[in-house]
């Protein structure tokens, strides 16, 4: 039975953030919030985006729920093509796909996650593609690598991500954990967390997991 490693997707295997930044962009416009400086929206990239509507903007369950949408509007039109592959992904999936089981957990929903895997030309490297509900019942990053656990068969998993919330993550599903320094989190933020391990390159994650398994 293969070991499973768990790969987020934004900010670890895709740079999303030009389709996502002009989704949020479009939402706040269209919900009639202010649009915060460009490191500020940077911020809403990988957590729940309800969450952080309520946190940053104040507003009801109800409200963000209702943003979130317009969100939905414009990312599923036009934002959820405007992204790249980070520079030795394909290179690095193509390597780790003949000794461990490859999947995705993510706190995108997992219905765009599918589209995006397959509009990257990705899907053949992936045992299944996990993600968020689109009613938000699992949103949390721990949640989906426990749904994502419930239904891969391996021995023992890794979890890859750019983000603390797929360290702690990780964390709360006994999982250890790289972080990946080329993405939108930083050294700090992935230490503090408690990253097993840090790589800059995509191309480093391979030697990373002979350390960790």
């Amino acid at each position: 039975m293969k070991k499973i490693v768990l790969f987020d997707l934004d900010g670890t295997l895709t740079d999303s953030s030009e389709g996502i930044l002009n989704s949020i962009r479009y939402m706040l416009e269209k919900k009639g919030l202010a649009i915060s400086d460009t490191e500020t929206l940077r911020s809403f990239i990988v957590p729940p985006l309800a969450d952080s509507l309520k946190a940053l903007y104040g507003i009801s369950e109800a409200e963000a729920q209702e943003a979130v949408e317009s969100y939905r509007e414009y990312y599923a039109d036009q934002g959820i093509k405007q992204l790249t592959v980070y520079p030795g992904v394909e290179k690095m999936l193509t390597d780790l796909s003949e000794d461990y089981s490859l999947a995705i957990a993510t706190s995108k929903p997992e219905f765009f996650a599918e589209q995006v895997i397959e509009n990257t030309g990705l899907t053949k490297y992936f045992t299944g593609i996990f993600g968020a509900d689109l009613a938000g019942d699992r949103s949390k990053k721990a949640d989906v690598i426990t749904y994502a656990l419930e239904q891969l068969e391996g021995d023992t998993a890794v979890m890859v991500g750019d983000r603390k919330f797929d360290i702690l993550g990780a964390k709360d599903n006994q999982l250890k954990s790289i972080g990946v320094l080329y993405g939108f989190g930083d050294r700090q933020e992935l230490a503090e967390a408690g990253a097993d391990l840090l790589v800059e390159k995509a191309l480093e994650i391979p030697l990373a997991l002979q350390r960790l398994f």
